[in-house]
């Protein structure tokens, strides 16, 4: 059977820096999800400094990443390597009725009631705008469906929900990625994000600020990539749609949901719309300027009784072809 291989030095500082118990306190709390200095400080009933310090050696250990959201700076665990491998080993040995480990659970479900508590207050303020505009476009559960059908159920390596929301996209596909990126310009809805997800109970996902111009993710990276009902906000989709592909890996898949072209202008006066719908053609043109195919698109309209004319939702598919081109030579070259 393989093993990982590594260096002895490296790996001994790594040890070094887990060998301390506030550390290892830090490193168990944080497998359950991201967390901020604040959070850390009142599980832990340690100083802010303390605390800090302790991140900052674990940091450059490699065993934690740091990310800045606005005036907050967020950590959670490496997520892949052999360094990530051995922290997970050592955590998963930790013993579970241990007092101390049970008291930081404690303390952490606390911090993640106020999250809920937060989120559910700010859903509850923008609720009824959300369900007007629900009512005027097919069911949630009628696009969800088509959208897993024309997507695939994977397994997806990694997935990037682009405009993430409310973490809806993270959590209708959780079960075929290994891992999931979600990235928002509001640092309100991330806090709901994070509250369904971790209701969800899923721990191989984060949600990071980010502006859909300048991603703060990985190139090459993604084969799956979703943007739903979020290109209509903006005021230059067609820069987003060319941010996204940098991000797609070779042999990706690339899947946009929104509307179809309509003239509902009120969504523009008092729902801050940039556009009333897209046309498939420009849709399709942005792929293939990027050099994707498209594979899919379909409509879906609603199934209600609304005044007037009700949104049509659009989804459109298109892949990355990089992969076969380069499987093509390799068959010439052994030929």
């Amino acid at each position: 059977m393989e093993s990982a291989m590594f260096q002895i030095d490296p790996y001994v500082d790594c040890l070094k820096s887990i060998a301390e118990p506030s550390r290892l306190r830090i490193l168990r709390l944080l497998a359950d999800g991201d967390l901020t200095v604040s959070d850390l400080t009142a599980i832990l009933g340690q100083s802010q400094p303390r605390v800090s310090r302790h991140l900052k050696l674990l940091i450059d250990a490699q065993l934690i990443n740091r990310w800045q959201e606005g005036s907050w700076a967020l950590f959670r665990l490496v997520s892949s390597g052999t360094k990530a491998d051995l922290v997970h080993s050592l955590l998963a040995a930790i013993e579970p009725t241990d007092p101390v480990v049970q008291r930081d659970l404690e303390r952490l479900e606390s911090v993640k009631q106020k999250r809920r508590a937060a989120a559910a207050e700010y859903f509850a303020k923008n609720a009824a705008s959300w369900d007007k505009l629900r009512m005027l476009h097919a069911a949630d559960g009628d696009v969800e469906k088509a959208l897993l059908e024309i997507t695939g159920r994977g397994p997806f390596n990694n997935m990037l929900d682009i405009g993430t929301g409310t973490g809806r996209m993270l959590e209708l596909f959780a079960p075929y990625y290994r891992s999931a990126v979600g990235i928002d310009a509001s640092r309100e809805m991330l806090g709901v994000a994070r509250s369904n997800l971790e209701a969800a109970e899923l721990s191989n996902v984060e949600v990071r600020l980010g502006d859909i111009y300048n991603m703060p993710v990985e190139r090459n990276a993604y084969d799956l990539i979703v943007i739903h009902q979020v290109l209509h906000y903006l005021d230059d989709p067609a820069a987003a749609m060319r941010e996204a592909m940098r991000s797609l890996s070779p042999s990706g898949r690339l899947v946009v949901v929104d509307f179809a072209p309509h003239e509902m202008e009120f969504l523009r006066q008092e729902h801050q719309h940039q556009r009333l719908g897209f046309e498939t053609k420009a849709i399709e043109g942005w792929f293939k300027e990027a050099g994707l195919q498209s594979i899919a698109s379909k409509a879906i309209k609603s199934s209600g009784t609304n005044d007037g004319n009700p949104l049509t939702v659009m989804i459109w598919a298109a892949e990355d072809k990089r992969i076969e081109i380069a499987d093509t030579a390799n068959v010439e070259k052994l030929a």
